[in-house]
């Protein structure tokens, strides 16, 4: 049996549902493939299971968050039934983009490629959490002046603390292989894609370029990431598409050329195989031009 108590937040001026916050408690909720053109943070509390998210899967145990960007395939598959709380929330509510100086959350817990999508809570972070999602509840329930405010000063509070969480994590992974050569071969791909991924973007073109065979970095690269090569390159370019359609008011061949693709109906094929839904919709629903705005 599902159960499921939720709060949510619409925009006045366009009736639009910007913000979400509800606990689940049963099966069902995440069992199919969600794409939502909003942002999304899920806190496991109780349950364990498999993260199917990018077409790569993880195991995860209770007491992790999980975080995934819109339009980002993710689905649960319960191993024991999960339990916890969700926050969605959509860029005209909070962008993190417009904000990233101030709570340094994209390309850590949101928009990285080369890390799993969760962080694990402990039991600090844990007492924190329960706090503040208690406030936005009390929040949620007992609407008052400066409401809005308010609402993000906890989400920005909620996201800081994750973030750190993630990187304090991150150095973890690298301690345990660190007497191997892989790492350094894998961060020197980072830096590689990081530096050419508008410019090169096949496999291939890496491989030169550490002077490596493309048979040896696909291996180390499924080992390390559980992604393919090419996965890992096609989620870089589509995160900086996804920036320049949100951010900016280019039109989508001028984004096309920037990221390397001259012919823009290639380029939207391309998108719309990766993200499953084209670049125009995209804009439309997650919203554009807001640094310029």
């Amino acid at each position: 049996m599902l159960n499921q108590t939720a709060f949510s937040f619409i925009n006045p001026q366009n009736g639009n549902l910007v913000f979400k916050l509800f606990s689940f408690d049963g099966s069902g909720f995440f069992d199919s493939l969600q794409r939502n053109n909003y942002f999304s943070l899920i806190w496991i509390t109780e349950g364990s299971g498999i993260l199917t998210a990018d077409f790569a899967k993880y195991d995860f145990a209770e007491k992790v968050l999980l975080a995934f960007a819109p339009y980002q395939p993710y689905m649960i598959t319960e191993k024991t039934s999960v339990k916890g709380k969700a926050i969605y929330f959509h860029p005209e509510f909070f962008c993190i983009h417009k904000h990233q100086e101030e709570i340094g959350t994209n390309g850590v817990l949101y928009n990285n490629v080369y890390q799993p999508p969760f962080v694990k809570v402990d039991e600090l972070a844990e007492a924190g959490f329960k706090m503040l999602f208690q406030q936005l509840e009390t929040e949620m329930q007992n609407p008052a002046l400066a409401q809005y405010e308010l609402l993000v000063s906890y989400l920005k509070i909620i996201l800081i603390t994750a973030s750190r969480l993630k990187i304090e994590q991150q150095p973890l992974t690298a301690e345990k292989a660190k007497d191997h050569k892989e790492p350094f071969i894998l961060q020197k791909l980072k830096d590689a894609i990081e530096n050419n991924f508008k410019t090169k973007h096949s496999p291939a073109d890496y491989a030169e370029l550490l002077y490596i065979s493309p048979k040896a970095l696909a291996k180390i690269t499924k080992s390390h990431f559980n992604k393919t090569l090419s996965s890992l390159i096609n989620e870089r370019i589509i995160i900086e598409a996804k920036r320049e359609l949100y951010l900016s008011s280019k039109t989508i061949k001028e984004i096309a050329y920037g990221l390397g693709y001259e012919d823009e109906f290639y380029f939207s094929r391309f998108f719309k195989v990766n993200a499953a839904i084209s670049p125009q919709l995209y804009r439309e629903t997650v919203g554009f031009a807001r640094a310029e705005a």
